[in-house]
C-alpha cells in the first residue's frame, strides 16, 4: 500500500524509512528448514496458519506506512521467495548472498555488504515476525519523538519471555541456546544502557560487571533478564557509518548493540565515535509529522524541555549527545524463530472462526462426510480427508491426503503430506511432503521435508531427518555386501573342491 499515491510529484516528501528484512536459513528450525533433495526449504516460506511467515512480516510493515523494503536472502532461496512476493504491493528490492546453512553470514556483514542500497534511516527486522498487539507504527512513532527530543540514533524493542513448561515439549524441541540476556535500562527516559553479550557471559559466567560511569550518569536503573531481543531496530543512517568502522563485529545483537549502548556513557568511546554517530543535520520535523500516527507530536522547544526534566530526574550527569531508546513490550508478540515458538505461533494465529466445510465444491468433495473435524482446526485447499478420520485442534496444509481411520490431535501438517490409513499423530509437526505409512504412530515428533515413516513404525519425541535413512541404508548395504562376500567365498571353496 503506497500512502503517497495520488499526490502531485512536486508535493511528495522523500521516503522516511527503508525496511531491511533478513530472511536467513533458520537453523533453529531444523529439520523443518532442511532441504528436500535439491529443493530448498526457506524459513521465510514456512507457513503460519497456512500463510507464509514472510507474508505476515510484509503485512506488518505495510500497515506501518513503510512502502520500500530491502529483502536479503540466500541465493538458493531467491527463486521461491521471489515467487512468493510477486503480488506484494510493497516496493521490494530483493538481494541475495552466497552462503550455505553451515556458513551463514552475520547481520553486521550483511549490512556492510548492502549499505550502498540503504540511503535513509532504516528498520532492521527478521522475516519470522507474527502479527500481535504490537504495531510497527508504535516503534516508529517512538523513534520519531525521541530523535526530535533527545538525539536518539536507534530504538530497540525487547519482548516479554514466555517460557514453556518442561512437560509440554520434549527436550529435542528446545533451542540450542536458552541463556537469558541481562539488560539495564532507565525507566524514566526509556534509555537502553547495557546489553550483555555472549562473549561477556562466557568470560564472566554469572558475574555481571557494570561500569561506575553508567551508574554515575544513571543512578536509578532497572536490571532484568526476563525480556528477549525482538531483533527489531529502528536506526538513523549514521549507525551504518559506525558499523563500517567496526570490521570485527559479526552480530548486531551479540556485538554491535552492546557496544553501541556503551558509547552513551563511556568517555573514550564517545570521543572517538561521537562525531560519526551524530547526524550532520537536524531531523526533518515536517517529514516525521507527515508519517507519524501520533495525534500530538512535540515541537523542538517542548521536547527539549521535557527531556531536560527527565534527565535531571534520572541522571547524575549531563545528558549524552547520543542515545539508544528502548520499547519494552509485555504483550503477546510471537516470533517463529525456534521450533517451540513456531508451534506456538500457529496456535496463536488459528482462526477464531470455527472450522466449516470449504465453500469451493471441489474442495468440499474431498472431505468425506464421515470425517470428524473439530471447530478449532484448519484445513488447506485441495486437501483430501477420508472417512472416519478424526482431526482435533490441528492445522493441515494444502494438497495433503489423510487416509481412513486416521487420528490427528494438536498437530501441524505442512503442504503435500500423505498420511495413510490407521495412523495416529499427536503433538507433531510434519514438514512438506512427509509420508506416514499405514498404522504408524508419532508422538511429539518433527519431520524433515520429504521424510518417509514406514508402516507400523512408532516414534516418540524424535526429530526425524533423512540422515537417519542414509545411516540405515548404509548399514543395510554393508550387511548385504557382507552376505554376498560370504556366499561368494563359499562358492569359491566349492569350485576348488570340485577341481580337486
Amino acid at each position: 500500500m503506497n500512502f503517497l499515491d495520488g499526490e502531485p510529484e512536486a508535493q511528495r516528501l522523500p521516503r522516511e524509512f527503508l525496511a531491511v528484512v533478513l530472511a536467513g536459513f533458520g537453523n533453529e528450525l531444523v529439520p523443518l528448514t532442511a532441504n528436500h533433495g535439491d529443493t530448498s526449504t526457506p524459513k521465510a516460506l514456512l507457513p503460519i496458519a497456512n500463510t507464509p511467515l514472510l507474508s505476515h512480516t510484509l503485512s506488518w510493515i505495510e500497515q506501518s506506512g513503510i512502502t520500500d523494503v530491502l529483502l536479503i536472502c540466500p541465493a538458493s532461496h531467491r527463486p521461491a521467495i521471489s515467487h512468493c512476493i510477486a503480488s506484494s504491493a510493497l516496493n521490494i528490492d530483493i538481494q541475495s548472498t552466497d552462503e550455505s546453512q553451515e556458513t551463514s553470514i552475520g547481520t553486521c556483514a550483511l549490512l556492510r555488504q548492502f549499505s550502498s542500497r540503504i540511503k535513509e534511516d532504516f528498520v532492521l527486522l527478521p522475516c519470522d515476525l507474527v502479527p500481535s498487539t504490537l504495531r510497527l507504527s508504535t516503534l516508529l512513532d517512538k523513534f520519531r519523538t525521541d530523535v526530535v527530543s533527545s538525539g536518539t540514533i536507534a530504538t530497540a524493542c525487547w519482548l516479554a519471555t514466555e517460557k514453556p513448561e518442561k512437560s509440554q515439549f520434549p527436550e529435542e524441541w528446545l533451542p540450542s541456546d536458552t541463556t537469558s540476556t541481562p539488560i539495564i535500562y532507565d525507566k524514566i527516559t526509556e534509555t537502553l544502557l547495557y546489553v550483555d553479550s555472549y562473549d561477556t557471559l562466557e568470560k564472566d559466567g554469572e558475574i555481571l560487571q557494570v561500569r561506575m560511569g553508567l551508574l554515575n550518569r544513571y543512578p536509578r536503573v532497572a536490571l532484568t533478564s526476563k525480556y528477549t531481543d525482538s531483533h527489531i531496530y529502528v536506526c538513523k543512517h549514521v549507525v551504518l557509518d559506525a558499523l563500517a568502522e567496526k570490521h570485527s563485529f559479526d552480530s548486531v545483537r551479540q556485538h554491535f548493540f552492546p557496544w553501541l549502548c556503551k558509547v552513551q556513557y563511556q568517555k573514550a568511546k564517545l570521543e572517538k565515535y561521537g562525531h560519526i554517530l551524530t547526524p550532520s543535520k537536524k531531523p526533518s520535523q515536517s517529514l516525521a509529522l507527515h508519517h507519524s500516527t501520533l495525534q500530538y507530536f512535540p515541537h523542538f522547544d517542548d521536547a527539549e524541555s521535557d527531556q531536560e526534566e527527565g534527565s535531571q530526574a534520572s541522571s547524575g550527569g549531563p545528558a549524552s549527545p547520543i542515545r539508544i531508546s528502548v520499547v519494552i513490550h509485555d504483550g503477546m508478540f510471537p516470533r517463529a524463530n525456534t521450533l517451540i515458538n513456531y508451534f506456538w505461533a500457529n496456535r496463536k494465529l488459528q482462526p477464531k472462526e470455527p472450522y466449516s466445510l470449504p465453500v469451493d465444491t471441489k474442495d468440499r468433495a474431498l472431505i468425506d462426510q464421515k470425517a470428524q473435524i473439530s471447530t478449532d482446526s484448519m484445513v488447506g485447499e485441495s486437501t483430501q480427508i477420508s472417512e472416519r478420520a478424526v482431526i482435533k485442534r490441528t492445522i493441515i496444509g494444502r494438497h495433503c491426503t489423510i487416509g481412513k481411520m486416521v487420528k490427528i490431535v494438536n498437530c501441524i501438517l505442512l503442504d503435500h503430506c500423505v498420511v495413510h490409513d490407521g495412523v495416529k499423530l499427536e503433538g507433531c509437526i510434519l514438514g512438506n511432503n512427509t509420508t506416514v505409512g499405514a498404522k504408524a504412530e508419532l508422538i511429539k515428533c518433527i519431520t524433515q521435508p520429504g521424510y518417509e515413516v514406514a508402516a507400523e513404525e512408532l516414534f516418540k519425541n524424535e526429530k526425524l531427518d533423512v540422515s537417519d535413512w542414509a545411516a540405515e541404508s548404509e548399514a543395510d548395504s554393508t550387511e548385504d555386501n557382507s552376505e554376498e562376500n560370504e556366499t561368494g567365498s563359499d562358492d569359491d571353496d566349492t569350485e576348488e573342491e570340485d577341481s580337486d
